[in-house]
């Protein structure tokens, strides 16, 4: 099955699903454009490369 572009598959859906922010542990949103998982509360995106989620805050880019 493929996805279109800048979509998220299923069962990747379900691991960004549990994921958390680092420094609030608040929910994360996908932003597919940019692809990145932002966190609204600590007003910081988290950058995904090659598919992996970067969690590290010195890696985030403000919002």
């Amino acid at each position: 099955m493929t996805s279109a572009p800048g979509s998220v598959p299923e069962s990747d859906r379900r691991m960004l699903e549990a994921l958390v922010c680092p420094v609030t542990q608040g929910p994360l949103t996908w932003d597919a454009e940019r692809q990145e998982l932002v966190s609204k509360s600590a007003g910081l995106a988290f950058p995904v490369r090659d598919g992996i989620p970067v969690m590290l805050v010195s890696e985030a880019r403000e919002l």
